[in-house]
């Protein structure tokens, strides 16, 4: 019998399959004391455990490369905590074997970060992966990671680890369902830009029967367990019609009645550039710069290996507009010779600007070798800070990139509520705006963009946030200067149409989003994309928002 359950969509299109199940390691090894004489070569074992496992993270990331990467760094990063290995090592000390010392000290940090609350316990995932890997490898037991199948399949698992995500083959992965994670954590992310149908944040989805058949609509969050003919049909022809759209949608992004909204990719990398071009990506929005800094947590990268990469970027886009954010590190990135180790809340601590501005030689850097980095382009080079609260970030950031000789636009990130509130105070300094969406949810419902339990209020449907998006685009309309989007909620096609109605000039997302954005924009005319902003912000609840901008859209 056919039943319906509802999660979050988070990567568009539709998959249906048989129901695979994500394996996983043994969690708790046995607790056994060892004679004191075998500490050193217990704790030797775990050493070469951590140490290989690094290794495996940093070879999926090579592999995977682009913003895949960075993620996976960041993971073997977390592995080699020195910290971490030194509380390891002082449990072995005291007679626990290598792979209870490594549970106990994970678990002691796990502990630490979820019941203290702070932003980094969206990372509890990542954290329990790699303590599961290193177990794992202790133990001799297989590794976590997606199944061994020959046939395609519906991936389930509790939460996907970026290491799974990076690497799923999708000829063999149709989909994948998870119980937690929201729609701006890591694995929604890279589930976009592998073009993969997901849904997350779905309770109970690890009660569904290995082999069951399961239809996945990754647009509308909704999952169809053992699902009728007729809704199969419905889904496939649905999904048809999208790709036929897809197939003959070309050329700049523009409403039906030729209302210009440029459509840009984000990038983390040099590797993440031929999808961004194959999908015609008029630019990038957003320049991700931090997977260059993830390679040496103890330093910065030299200013020859950021020109180097840099300017593979700003090549692949001769006359084309690039937006390069400058390094954001801190909370959920920290990187040991910038963030410090010990503050109570890193996400509403020293981050991004504010750590830059605590660096400036680390700023001033990079600054000189995005100007390096231009030099003879025809480029159109623009450079945003990350999480400026008002016009004294803005103007900090602004002097810092004249000091350092940079012949570019600067512009501001608006991912804090003040900013939006305050945008033509701090439009007085810089030339544009470009609004995070992911962060700016996170910090207007303080909802950690992790945190599958308030997924509701990471919607970026959320009227308030629709509120924060139209105060920032008209505030810049008010001064002659441009706001574009460049956070999760512009790979929403639908979303799109409304963001173009509240005056958002551009829109920036993953490469995989935009064929869908650019089909979706050219049906409907400005207007009716002001009309459907309009309805969406009259609305009380986020369902409600995107229930009555559909019914515009549609003609209803």
């Amino acid at each position: 019998m056919e039943t319906t359950l509802r999660g979050v969509g988070v990567s568009h299109g539709v998959a249906i399959g048989e129901v695979r199940h994500m394996g996983t390691a043994v969690l708790e090894p046995p607790a056994k004391q060892i004679p004191a004489d075998e500490a050193e070569r217990e704790q030797g074992r775990a050493r070469q455990a951590v140490e290989a496992v690094a290794a495996d993270l940093i070879a999926r990331g090579n592999l995977a490369g682009g913003e895949a990467q960075a993620v996976l760094e960041a993971q073997a990063m977390m592995a080699q905590d020195p910290e971490l290995m030194a509380d390891v090592e002082r449990r072995i000390a005291v007679g626990s074997t290598a792979e209870r010392g490594v549970y106990d000290a994970f678990a002691a940090y796990r502990a630490l970060l979820a019941g203290a609350g702070e932003y980094l316990a969206g990372r509890v995932a990542d954290l329990d992966d790699v303590r599961n890997r290193i177990v794992a490898r202790l133990l001799g037991v297989p590794m976590p990671g997606v199944p061994d199948s020959d046939e395609p399949y519906v991936l389930i698992a509790r939460d996907l680890a970026p290491a799974d995500t990076a690497l799923l083959d999708p000829a063999l992965v149709l989909g994948f369902v998870t119980e937690e994670g929201g729609p701006t954590s890591h694995s929604a992310i890279l589930a976009r830009a592998l073009g993969v149908p997901a849904v997350v944040a779905l309770p109970g989805a690890g009660e569904l029967v290995e082999g069951t058949v399961i239809a996945v609509d990754g647009s509308t969050g909704e999952v169809f367990v053992d699902p009728s003919a007729e809704k199969r049909a419905a889904l496939e022809q649905a999904a048809a019609e999208r790709k036929a759209a897809l197939a003959s949608s070309s050329g700049p992004g523009a409403t039906s009645d030729g209302h210009k909204v440029p459509l840009l990719a984000n990038v983390g990398g040099p590797a993440d550039v031929p999808a961004a071009v194959e999908a015609g990506a008029e630019g990038v929005g957003l320049f991700r710069t931090e997977f260059l800094f993830l390679d040496d947590s103890q330093k910065a990268p030299s200013e020859e290996k950021q020109v180097e990469a840099y300017r593979k970027v700003l090549e692949a886009f001769p006359e084309g507009r690039v937006v390069v954010r400058v390094l954001d590190a801190g909370a959920d990135k920290p990187l040991d010779f910038l963030t410090p180790g010990d503050e109570p809340n890193p996400a509403l601590g020293v981050r991004g600007l504010r750590t830059l501005l605590d660096h400036p030689d680390v700023l001033r850097t990079q600054l000189t070798a995005l100007a390096k980095a231009a030099e003879g382009l025809p480029v159109y080079l623009e450079v945003m800070a990350p999480m400026v609260a008002d016009r004294i970030d803005a103007k900090a950031f602004a002097d810092a990139c004249r000091d350092a000789g940079l012949r570019a636009k600067f512009g501001a990130m608006v991912e804090i509520p003040s900013a939006a509130l305050r945008a033509r105070s701090i439009l007085q300094e810089v030339e544009f705006l470009s609004l995070g969406t992911n962060d700016l949810a996170q910090y207007t419902f303080a909802a950690d963009r992790q945190v599958g339990a308030v997924s509701r209020l990471q919607d970026p449907w959320q009227p308030a946030l629709l509120d924060l998006v139209a105060a920032s685009a008209e505030a810049a309309k008010a001064e002659g200067k441009s706001c574009g989007v460049c956070g999760e909620a512009a790979s929403d096609p639908l979303l799109a149409c409304v963001l173009t109605g509240l005056g958002v000039t551009s829109l920036s997302m993953g490469a995989a989003s935009i064929p869908y954005v650019r089909a979706t924009l050219a049906k409907h005319t400005l207007a009716q994309c002001e009309r459907a902003a309009a309805a969406a912000r009259a609305a009380d609840t986020a369902d409600d928002a995107r229930a009555a901008a559909q019914a515009v859209l549609s003609g209803e």
